[in-house]
């Protein structure tokens, strides 16, 4: 045979295995794509009720104050959102800083928390997929989107994920404090306690607000930190701070996770929010 053919042959075959490459590293986004997609299609609330004065009555005094000043009043009711961050994480608390984006899209009916995030490690993309559904939660991560690095299953999964929907609600989807399936308790004039039921995974967290009415941190003991191969159960926090609108809404702009640890704090995620939509009809 011909060298030039040879060639060609070769070359084809080097595309060829660099497209199948390139096509299986975007599993995660692909999955996260088609779980939205899924989310949507299965989304069936009719029309989109406007909340009202009696829909929060039953709250304590500092959550009525906080969705009042947030502005949810007079707004249509929330089943799902979209959400976009830029920001960085610690993989540990030795390491420095990865810049990361992230979109995340939740659903309220059937609790469902999607978090695409997309990063960089020794000059080699990381992509993850942190999620919840159907009362499971998982954290799978992989370099190039093609070696699997992290793929966190188990109960302890299933209750930090869970919490971490509801800090989603509280802090980035206000209107839904009003579900059924938070209970809450009045604490001070500063702080209220609440708990979310999904099909009886329970988790509960401390809210804590400022006179004007801001929420301003969500502490709960229902998530744990992986170390090593084994999961430890730490506080875990996420003060925010620098409220701005966002579709006619005042929310926190930036926000932190914190391993509340017993040497000290480790700060491992700053997030600054780029844009929140409502109500979404598709990607």
């Amino acid at each position: 045979m011909d060298k030039k053919y040879i060639l060609l042959i070769l070359i084809f075959i080097v595309l060829l295995g660099l497209s199948l490459i390139f096509y299986k590293s975007q599993d995660l986004q692909r999955t996260y794509k088609a779980e939205v997609l899924e989310g949507i299609s299965r989304d069936k609330s009719s029309g989109n009720p406007i909340i009202s004065q009696n829909d929060i009555k039953h709250l304590p005094t500092p959550v009525q104050k906080y969705l009042t000043y947030v502005g949810v009043m007079g707004k249509q009711k929330v089943h799902n959102f979209k959400i976009t961050f830029d920001g960085q994480m610690k993989m540990d608390q030795k390491k420095g800083w990865i810049n990361v984006n992230t979109e995340q899209h939740n659903f309220v009916a059937n609790p469902t928390r999607m978090f695409y995030i997309e990063g960089n490690m020794l000059g080699i993309p990381m992509l993850g997929l942190d999620s919840y559904k159907n009362g499971k939660g998982n954290m799978l991560i992989k370099l190039g989107g093609l070696f699997t690095v992290a793929n966190a299953l188990g109960p302890e999964m299933d209750s930090g994920a869970a919490v971490t929907l509801f800090n989603d609600m509280c802090l980035m989807a206000p209107s839904t404090l009003i579900d059924p399936r938070i209970q809450w308790e009045s604490v001070d004039a500063l702080t209220a306690k609440a708990s979310f039921n999904d099909n009886g995974c329970i988790v509960s967290a401390v809210l804590y607000f400022n006179t004007l009415g801001e929420l301003t941190n969500f502490s709960t003991d229902d998530r744990y930190m992986t170390v090593g191969k084994t999961y430890q159960k730490v506080r875990w926090s996420t003060p925010v701070r620098d409220y701005k609108d966002y579709n006619g809404l005042k929310l926190p702009s930036y926000g932190e996770g914190v391993w509340h640890l017993p040497e000290g704090d480790f700060c491992y995620a700053q997030f600054k929010v780029k844009e929140i939509e409502y109500n979404c009809k598709g990607l």
